[in-house]
This record gives C-alpha cells, structure tokens and sequence, in this order.
C-alpha cells in the first residue's frame, strides 16, 4: 500500500469454511508510520515505513533507519540471490532502487527499457529462482479509481533495463513466483482479485487467468474500492499467503485456488504484508491500525502470529 493512497481514500471458486487461526499475536514493532515490505534476511527483519519513506532493520530488539532516500516513499522489497536489496518506490513519478544490506544505494531505476516512466508508482517486488525480477506499477491515485493502467514489469537475470510484459491490470499490487516457478499471482486490487500468469521460458508472460476472488472466499468486511489483496507471499509447500487490506486478516490459499486458512490480525484492519520466520514457523505481518488512516500518518505496527502448517 504506497504513500499515495493516502489521498485516495474518502470513501468461479467455491466458499469453503477455514476456521480463523487461534492468534498468540505478539506486536514486535510499534508506532510504524506506513508499515510496509517485511523482509527476513538471516534472521533479521527489514521492514518500511511509507509516510517518512525509510527502510529499517531490525535486530530482535531495537530498529535502526538504514536508508531514507527522498523521493521513493519505500514500499514492496526482494532480495536478490546477490544478496542485495530491490526496493519499490510507490511515489507517483516511481523507482526501482537497488540496495545493499546496510541500505547503501546501488542503483536506481526510474524508466523502462522504452524510456517509459514508473507513472503511479511501483508498488512491490518479487525475486525468481534463476534471479529474474518482476515488479508491478500500481497506477494512478483517485478516490474512485477510472483508468485501468497498472502493469507488470520483468527484469531478466544480469539484465540491466525493465520490460513491460503485462498490462491493463485494475491497480496491481502484490506480486508472488510460485513454488515451482511456473506461475506468477499478481495481486489486482480493485476488483478484490488475485490473477496468475504463466511463466515462459524468456521470462514474459502468457495466459492470464483469474486465480482467486477473495469476497467468493471470505466475506467482505466492508465495501471499498480498495478493499481487496495487498502484497503476496508463496511458501516452501507452494501455497499463497495474502494480506487483504481493509480485511484484517491473512489468507491462506492452495495452489488449487482452496482456502486453507485465515490469520486473523487483532492490530488493525489495514494489512498491508507478510513475510516468514525463520524455518516458516511464524508470520510477520505488517498493519495499518485504522485503514482509513491511509489519508493521514497511516499509524501502524508489525506483528509476529504463529503459522499453521
């Protein structure tokens, strides 16, 4: 969820039952102004804050600002099999910067292979087995949405410029590879959809499909046009994990499109991502306490909850 939103908001699967998770929450971090991208890289967390756009990491017991570059309002973050950092900046003009470990800045990137601007702002980011990046643009900000212009941008192994390989998607978001590497989730948010293409061997996409409608799923807190799916995670067994915003909750979804579980998240009802412990055995969920607040200073916090395996 970047920065930006904080102006916008004035405003065939099968329901199966999935018992909410009996939640031992713990917050671990509080008082994050845009609590966004959690990363757990050798034990540690890194994590953003949109409304003063830093990247931050922590220790297990105190945080530390380890990059706050002006103009990015820090958003979705990867890791790179070069152990660096890919973070999305979701500014209307939009970046790609990569990072290292200590939040040095290595490289950015403001245009296509095209010369096309990031216009909307890049919203998240994910890494592929072989290297390979995907990142989406989320588009333009109204209180009621019209253009339908978020896209899909592909960054092949030691390649040096983004390409556009998917377009024309309802404010895209989160963006997850599956277990098998065969499938890219990409999180379209209005329209409370989860999408999957498949992966081709160049790395561009085909068959785009509808993979999940999360209101068919779980029922609808509320009624907005942005209440739908944030960012995206896969775990090692290949199921998706999707923080909904204006849901409060994480979903647990099955290759097959099934729901197996639903994280319920007592800190707020604007989740925004999750990321995985160490050996996946706990969920670090990031939060907007009100998600209306998104206009304001996005007050929020970062949460630890059990994982059920």
């Amino acid at each position: 969820m970047p920065k930006s939103l904080r102006f916008v908001f004035g405003l065939g699967l099968s329901l199966i039952s999935a018992s909410p998770a009996l939640s031992r929450e713990t917050t671990i971090i509080a008082n994050v102004l845009g609590p966004e991208g959690p990363l757990v890289v050798d034990g540690v967390l890194y994590y953003v804050a949109w409304n003063p756009g830093s990247l931050s990491r922590w220790d297990g017991k105190t945080s530390k600002v380890i990059n706050s570059a002006p103009g990015c309002s820090h958003n979705g973050l990867a890791l790179t099999k070069r152990k660096t950092l890919l973070l999305a900046c979701s500014d209307p003009h939009g970046a790609i910067l990569e990072l290292d470990l200590d939040g040095k800045e290595l490289r950015r990137w403001t245009v296509d292979d095209r010369g096309r601007g990031f216009d909307g702002g890049i919203n998240d980011i994910v890494v592929a087995a072989n290297g390979a990046a995907y990142a989406t643009v989320f588009g333009p900000f109204d209180k009621t949405p019209a253009a339908i212009v978020g896209r899909v941008l592909y960054l092949a192994p030691d390649s040096k410029a983004w390409t556009e390989v998917a377009d024309d998607i309802n404010y895209a978001n989160g963006v997850a590879v599956s277990a098998d590497q065969k499938t890219l989730y990409v999180a379209e948010m209005v329209g409370n959809i989860v999408m999957k293409f498949s992966i081709e061997a160049d790395g561009t996409l085909s068959h785009r499909s509808n993979f999940a409608l999360l209101n068919l799923l779980v029922p609808n807190k509320v009624e907005n046009w942005f209440a739908g799916p944030d960012s995206l995670k896969v775990d090692s067994k290949g199921d998706l994990f999707v923080a909904q915003f204006y849901g409060g909750r994480v979903l647990k979804i099955s290759p097959q499109g099934k729901l197996l579980h639903i994280f319920d998240v007592a800190a707020g009802n604007g989740t925004t991502n999750v990321a995985f412990g160490p050996g996946e055995k706990d969920l670090y969920v990031t939060v907007v306490t009100n998600a209306d607040d998104v206009m304001g200073q996005a007050a929020g916090s970062i949460v630890k909850i059990p994982n059920v395996q």
